[in-house]
């Protein structure tokens, strides 16, 4: 049923197929295989109370899949757990030629960059009226083609082109795909050790290796940004603390890179009092962070759904991992897509506080975008 498998990432990525699960990093790869069973639950911490059990009962290795964005009391979109007939694992890094995608034959943006700057200054006016210090805007890109969209080339072109992300891959429910490389690590755990790896605050780069070097000191200097990455810092630690008995958090964040975007990180390292407490545990108390709601959440959370023109699903949600032994890894599901038949949604969002510029702030989610749209070969198309 799971097998340590000899193959390379790249070939756990060749291997894909749209139904599968895929979950790649710099350094190894999951590929999941079939279904012996599918757990679906609205409460995450239900869902983690039921997956142990499902996986004594039926002897598998592992459960993969994926929480939705609203995790709140009144969510109709449920948890989605596969527990797969096969697993494949490898280590190294993916390295596979590029494929050649279609172009879209209909690409429209929602909303228009007008009203998303619009929602942006309707967002900072809310933070003081509502008692917020965060909330999190996202727009949509919709693509429509003539034929099938080829998932599979888009997975292929994300884990080449974005080593260091977590590329993954997600079979939802109703037949779509929840398919992208994301920077944000939201847990591992192994054994009695959790490390979180949270971005928040972001800059666009640049081909210019001289405008790129000042975007990336800009951003270390933002105190909009640095303001904004110690909101996210305070809610991990405080919602790690109960489960922890001992937790390192560096004084200040980092500065790291993606091939479209800077970022602030500060990577968090806790040892778990209870053995017992699972990944899937941890990625439920945890989700959804301030990186990709707010805060506070419930708050942000009523503020997001307000002014963004369509439901999330599992856009900002979070997918991975959980093995019997209680291990596992939860990555943010963002620079993602959700793919259809003939068609596919993009999302990108960014982080509103009191002194965020709308202008700014559109200029962040075209940014995002781009990580799908190179693995496209439509980087330039205007969004």
């Amino acid at each position: 049923m799971s097998s340590p498998d000899p193959a390379t990432p790249a070939d756990l990525a060749a291997r894909y197929q749209r139904g599968d699960f895929l979950f790649t990093t710099a350094s190894r790869a999951l590929l999941a295989q079939g279904t012996i069973r599918t757990v679906t639950e609205t409460d995450p911490r239900r869902l983690a109370s039921a997956i142990p059990g499902v996986l004594a009962e039926t002897g598998a290795p592992l459960a993969v899949g994926v929480l939705p964005f609203d995790t709140g009391p009144d969510t109709k979109v449920p948890g989605h757990l596969v527990v797969p007939r096969t697993v494949h694992r490898s280590s190294g890094a993916p390295s596979l030629p590029r494929e050649t995608l279609p172009t879209p034959v209909r690409v429209r943006a929602v909303p228009s960059p007008a009203l998303h700057m619009s929602a942006v200054r309707a967002a900072v006016a809310a933070l003081d009226a509502r008692d917020l210090r965060k909330a999190v805007l996202a727009r949509a890109l919709d693509l429509e083609f003539a034929a099938p969209v080829p998932a599979e080339s888009i997975v292929r072109n994300l884990a080449v082109g974005n080593p260091r992300h977590f590329t993954y891959a997600a079979e939802l429910p109703g037949g779509r795909s929840l398919v992208g490389a994301t920077p944000e690590l939201l847990l591992r755990r192994t054994g009695r050790t959790v490390f979180s790896s949270p971005h928040a605050g972001s800059m666009p780069r640049s081909a210019d290796p001289v405008v790129d070097r000042a975007n990336g000191e800009a951003l270390r200097n933002s105190r909009k940004d640095q303001l904004e990455h110690a909101v996210v810092i305070d809610y991990l630690v405080e919602a790690l603390r109960p489960f922890c008995r001992t937790l390192d958090v560096p004084a200040g964040p980092e500065l790291v890179t993606t091939p479209a975007i800077w970022h602030l990180r500060t990577p968090i390292t806790g040892e778990l009092a209870d053995p017992d407490i699972t990944a899937l545990d941890l990625a439920a108390a945890l989700h959804p962070t301030p990186a990709i709601c707010g805060t506070s959440t419930e708050g942000a959370r009523e503020l997001v759904q307000e002014l963004e023109p369509f439901d999330r699903d599992y856009y900002a949600g979070a997918v991975g991992w959980v093995d019997a032994a209680g291990d596992g890894e939860w990555a943010v599901a963002i620079r993602c897509a959700e793919i259809a038949s003939t068609s596919m949604r993009l999302y990108a969002g960014g982080g509103i506080v009191a002194a965020s510029d709308p202008q700014s702030e559109l200029d962040e989610t075209t940014a995002k975008f781009r990580t799908l749209l190179a693995a496209m070969g439509l980087a330039d198309l205007p969004v």
